[in-house]
């Protein structure tokens, strides 16, 4: 199996990185891996799709690291390859990251993914799905059961309402963002400072204003999707809590959060039943969902990461069954001689 990560920049990534850990454990099993980042695409005069990846040398990895330096060494070759002969192509950027500053490479993935398709290449997860879920309004596509009450505004008179109503317990957060940026916790003795969080938020773009869920005091879980159910080994999810640092509302592990053990019991599967339906409707082979009490406050469907922690926290290594099941992906295009649409094969 020929597979490439397509990733923001070779550069900012990292070898505890979800992607990495997958891109590892693939070449582990003896396929050829690639990276891809926005810049790589090129679209030939006889309408050929090509990218300029940066190809891993074919071998046994001592360790993760080893593979990860690798990448990042300039003796890295990059290489001009059809994008035909690739068999996966796995989406794993963040468009976040570029939105504001460079915002055409935000959607580079997307825009080529969809061309990748056209000639028979795997995309996970799917690229016209994901061209919905672009910024957090794709959140309000599930069920209200599974939510918490939310509004989506720039205007502080329907924000300021919204706060009272819930008697200034909320949050409040950019439609466009990731990994806690951005975040404000309102309460009783923040209120007086709502019109610069506003200010501060409305900067770029619309408002999410979210009802405050009190058990997130106890932090968030954090859970891993694959085909539409949580992932799971020898009776283990791969799941963790992450519990905020002292005096900070975010629980994202690069804001200074902490992961702990979790056990997933009743309250989090049936979250996850709610959503599965149409995780599964719109291809998305490999999500992360964020839960608190019996909400979900997040759904990263572009590159949910800590799947290191939740695997060292589990005791199994999560990485080999996700690339066992995009093999079988792989052999089921191959044995129906590629009949089935992206979206439908991606959760097969």
């Amino acid at each position: 199996m020929r597979i490439a990560f397509f990733v923001n920049d070779i550069a900012t990534e990292f070898a505890g990185y979800t992607t990495t850990v997958l891109a590892h454990q693939a070449a582990m099993r003896g396929h050829d891996v690639m990276y891809i980042t926005p810049s790589d695409f090129m679209m030939e005069r006889d309408d050929s799709l090509r990218a300029h990846v940066r190809q891993m040398p074919k071998k046994k990895w001592g360790s993760r690291e080893a593979f990860f330096d690798a990448l990042q060494a300039t003796k890295t070759t990059a290489e001009a390859v059809n994008l035909k002969d690739v068999d996966v192509l796995w989406l794993r950027s963040d468009p976040s990251l570029d939105a504001t500053t460079e915002p055409w490479r935000a959607e580079a993935g997307i825009l080529f993914g969809r061309e990748a398709i056209k000639r028979g290449v795997l995309v996970l997860n799917d690229p016209d799905s994901l061209g919905r879920a672009i910024n957090k309004l794709y959140f309000q596509s599930f069920p209200e059961e599974a939510r918490a009450e939310t509004i989506i505004t720039r205007d502080e008179r329907d924000i300021k309402a919204f706060a009272k109503a819930h008697k200034n317990n909320v949050i409040l957060k950019p439609l466009q963002g990731s990994g806690g940026s951005g975040v404000f916790k309102l309460d009783s003795e923040s209120a007086g400072n709502l019109n610069q969080m506003i200010e501060a938020i409305g900067r770029d773009g619309y408002i999410i204003c979210q009802a405050y869920i009190p058990a997130a005091k106890k932090g968030d879980i954090r859970l891993f999707l694959m085909n539409g159910q949580p992932l799971e080994v020898d009776g283990k999810y791969a799941a963790l809590r992450r519990v905020a640092a002292k005096d900070d509302i975010r629980s994202n592990i690069h804001a200074g959060g902490k992961a702990e053990a979790v056990d997933i019991g009743k309250v989090e599967l049936r979250v996850a039943e709610i959503i599965r339906p149409k995780l599964i409707a719109d291809g998305m082979f490999l999500v992360g969902i964020d839960i608190v009490g019996d909400k979900i406050l997040e759904v990263n469907v572009f590159s949910p990461g800590n799947l290191k922690s939740c695997s060292t926290l589990a005791g199994v290594d999560f990485s080999e069954t996700i690339i066992k099941s995009v093999e079988r992906k792989v052999e089921i295009a191959a044995d129906y001689n590629h009949s089935f649409d992206n979206r439908h094969l991606a959760m097969l």
